[in-house]
C-alpha cells in the first residue's frame, strides 16, 4: 500500500499546485500574493478579488471536478468492457449530449443561456444512455459486445444529427455550437460547480463500493461469478454510473476528450490495476490534468482562449502514444 499512498500524496500536491497556477494565470496574470489576499479577504485590490473569487475560483473548481469525473468514468468503462483503451465517450454519451446542446443553440438560440444549453445536453446524453442500454439488455443481460456496437451506432446517429444542425445553422448560432463541441469552462458558475461536486462525489462513492467486484470482473465474468460477484448487477450499475458522470460533465463543460482515456491508463501503468487505488488516483489525476490543460488554454495564445478540448487532444495524443508503446514494451 506504500506506493499507492505515495501516489495519492504526489497527485494531491500536484493538484494544489495546478489550482494555484489556475488562479494566478489567465487573461490577466496575478501574483500569488494577490491571489492569496483575494481568497482570504485580507484587503488588496477589489478588482483582483472579483477576478479570483467570481471567475477563476469557480473555473478551476469546475475544471478539477470535470477532470475527476471524466477520469472516473473512463476507469469504470475500462473495467466494464475489460479494455484499457475504452473511454467515456465510446458508447455515444458525448454524441447524444452534443446533439442536445447543438439543437438548443441552433434551434432556440444562445440567448437562453448556458443553463438551458446544459439541460438540453444532459437530456441528449441521457437519451443516448437509455437507447444503448435498452439495446444491450435485449437478451436479458448486459452483453458488452452488443453494448459497444450499440454505442457506435447511436454515436453515429447523433453525430449525423449534429452535422445536419450545423449545416442549417447561421451566424452566431453556428459559432456557438462549434465552440461548445470543443469544450470550454468559460462562464462557469457556482451552480455548475455544485452540480459537478454532487455528481462526482456520488459516482466516486458508488465506484469505490464496486471496486472489489470490478477487480473480480477483470478475471472474466465466469470467474467473477464463482467469486460471489453479482455480475449483471455490477455491470448495470457501472454502466449507468459511468455514463451519467460523462453526461453531466458534457452538459457543463462540453466535449473534452482524452482525459478519460489517458489518465486511468497512465494510473494503471504506474500504480497498478487494483480498483481500490485506481479509482481515487484517477480522480486526482483527472483533476490535475484538466486544470493544467485549462490554464494552458488560457495562456498559450493570450488574449485568445483556446477550446480546452483542443488542448487536451494536443497534449493527450502524444502522451497516449508513449503510454501505449510502454504498455507493449
Amino acid at each position: 500500500m506504500t506506493r499507492p499512498l505515495a501516489g495519492v500524496a504526489l497527485l494531491t500536491a500536484a493538484l494544489v499546485v495546478a489550482l494555484a497556477a489556475g488562479l494566478a494565470f489567465g487573461a490577466v496574470p496575478l501574483p500569488l500574493a494577490t491571489v492569496w489576499s483575494a481568497l482570504t479577504d485580507a484587503g488588496g485590490d477589489p478588482t483582483a478579488a472579483t477576478i479570483v473569487r467570481s471567475i477563476r475560483l469557480p473555473r478551476v473548481s469546475a475544471g478539477a471536478l470535470t477532470g475527476a469525473a471524466l477520469a472516473l468514468s473512463g476507469a469504470l468503462f475500462q473495467a466494464l468492457l475489460r479494455n484499457p483503451l475504452a473511454e467515456p465517450y465510446l458508447l455515444g454519451v458525448s454524441s447524444g449530449a452534443a446533439f442536445g446542446a447543438v439543437a438548443a443553440l441552433t434551434l432556440i438560440g444562445p440567448a437562453l443561456g448556458a443553463m438551458t444549453t446544459g439541460a438540453f445536453a444532459f437530456a441528449g446524453g441521457l437519451l443516448a444512455i437509455l437507447v444503448v442500454f435498452r439495446v444491450a439488455w435485449a437478451v436479458g443481460r448486459v452483453d458488452t459486445r452488443v453494448l459497444i456496437l450499440a454505442g457506435v451506432v447511436v454515436s453515429a446517429f447523433f453525430g449525423a444529427g449534429v452535422m445536419l444542425l450545423l449545416a442549417l445553422a447561421r451566424g452566431d448560432a453556428f459559432r456557438s455550437a462549434v465552440l461548445w463541441t470543443m469544450g470550454s469552462l468559460d462562464g462557469t458558475t457556482w451552480s455548475g460547480v455544485g452540480l459537478l461536486a454532487a455528481s462526482t462525489s456520488g459516482t466516486a462513492l458508488v465506484a469505490l463500493v464496486l471496486s472489489r467486484h470490478l477487480n473480480a470482473l477483470a478475471l472474466g465474468e465466469e470467474a467473477a461469478a464463482h467469486l460471489g460477484t453479482p455480475v449483471e448487477r455490477v455491470k448495470r450499475v457501472a454502466y449507468v454510473v459511468a455514463s451519467l458522470a460523462a453526461a453531466i460533465t458534457v452538459s457543463v463543460a462540453g466535449v473534452i476528450g482524452f482525459v478519460g482515456l489517458v489518465v486511468p491508463h497512465a494510473v494503471r501503468l504506474v500504480w497498478g490495476s487494483d480498483h481500490r487505488t485506481l479509482i481515487p488516483l484517477s480522480l486526482l489525476g483527472g483533476g490535475v490534468t484538466l486544470v493544467v490543460a485549462d490554464t494552458v488554454a488560457q495562456t498559450v495564445a493570450r488574449p485568445l482562449v483556446l477550446p480546452i478540448g483542443v488542448v487536451t487532444a494536443v497534449l493527450g495524443v502524444p502522451l497516449f502514444l508513449v503510454l501505449l508503446r510502454r504498455s507493449h514494451a
